[in-house]
């Protein structure tokens, strides 16, 4: 190849990386919205995990006044609770075998 083809080539490589930058930061915009969402979703359990008299405090409060509706739903929150270490495992699983493809 002469000097002249390797120039072009190097612009037209240059040219490719400009448009695939700009396709990036396109596709990235798109998951603004929805990465927002999980990291207020993380916050938000992070703030239930240092303040666990809140949840608490509405949990005996729906006792006292509901005691048949607190005590089931007291129920399903335990069981997602208890649930948490198996889906986090499922992931862990999940999120390696894609790393390895």
């Amino acid at each position: 190849m002469t000097s002249a083809e390797l120039l072009l080539k190097q612009q037209r490589l240059l040219i490719r990386s400009t448009e695939l930058r700009l396709q990036l930061g396109a596709d990235l915009q798109r998951l603004q919205r929805p990465a927002a969402w999980v990291d207020q979703a993380k916050a938000g359990l992070n703030w239930l995990y240092q303040n666990p008299q809140w949840p608490a405090g509405v949990l005996a409060l729906l006792l006292i006044l509901k005691p048949g509706r607190a005590l089931a739903w007291g129920g399903r929150l335990f069981w997602l609770w208890k649930s948490l270490p198996r889906l986090r495992r499922w992931r862990n699983t999940v999120m390696g075998y894609l790393a390895q493809r």
